[in-house]
């Protein structure tokens, strides 16, 4: 594979506003095994590096390519800080299409030891995680409760009682109060809080679990207003009433099991 070949390909995934030149630099680089450089819009690809493996060179060329569009879409101009959630989410999706058009081959398909590693730690791990920090915010909306009926400050309570921070417990409240998905992970739940608009929240929820990278989802699908069909609009409306029914109803119980006690 030759350096017009590389660049073929990169403009089959995606083209560029802005035209660029590749090439290959004949170099082993110890470093690095490409870089961009956006005055000449120039992206050189240490080909030496890869000992023939195509897939490495074409990640290595799609990383690049991917700078160079983030540059397009800054009018030709990059900040000092390369490595930004708009950089990683184009690249992220150059990466998309690249395996959708078999241009480029996951390496992290191709292991099942990994894949079985994979799913143990989405379910152990990751799933557990975010299910125990949503269990903690239906706790603290409990002590809430109690607070208030007491007439004692709750964010006191967090302060002198709990002592855990007043943000944590807030995103925590949210996560259950919006019914989050735990197979998503606690860090990725904390985002989704901060989603004011429920339909874009759900949207972006249903994209980190369809596999969506967390910085691709926070700048194409978070960040910007969706315009959907009256069908998918009442689908995600079944959802979210679903969803309200089950917190509710699990609430509903949880209350006559206390009455009982009482």
């Amino acid at each position: 594979m030759n350096q017009d070949q590389v660049k073929e390909i990169l403009l089959s995934i995606e083209d560029a506003s802005l035209d660029f030149t590749l090439v290959f630099s004949g170099k082993q680089s110890k470093k690095v095994n490409g870089l961009y450089k956006p005055e000449p819009r120039e992206i050189i690809i240490h080909n030496r590096n890869f000992n023939g493996d195509d897939n490495l060179l074409l990640y290595t060329a799609i990383h690049e390519y991917a700078h160079h569009l983030h540059c397009c879409s800054m009018g030709g101009k990059l900040s000092g800080r390369a490595h930004t959630s708009e950089f990683w989410a184009i690249f992220h999706r150059l990466l998309e299409k690249a395996e959708s058009q078999g241009t480029y081959q996951n390496v992290f398909a191709g292991s099942p030891e990994l894949t079985q590693l994979t799913d143990e730690i989405r379910k152990k791990y990751l799933y557990e995680n975010g299910s125990l920090v949503k269990e903690l915010g239906r706790e603290l909306l409990k002590a809430h409760e109690l607070c208030t009926a007491m007439g004692a400050r709750f964010e006191d309570y967090l302060d002198r009682v709990l002592c855990i921070p007043k943000v944590a417990a807030k995103a925590a409240m949210k996560m259950f109060q919006y019914n989050l998905n735990p197979s998503v992970g606690s860090d990725n739940m904390k985002f989704l809080t901060g989603i004011r608009n429920e339909e874009q929240r759900m949207a972006a929820e249903s994209a980190l679990l369809s596999g969506k990278s967390p910085d691709l989802v926070k700048t194409e699908i978070a960040r910007k207003p969706r315009e959907e069909d009256p069908k998918v609009t009442l689908e995600r409306e079944k959802l979210r009433l679903e969803r309200t029914i089950d917190s509710l109803t699990k609430r509903l119980d949880e209350v006559e099991r206390e009455l009982e006690e009482l």
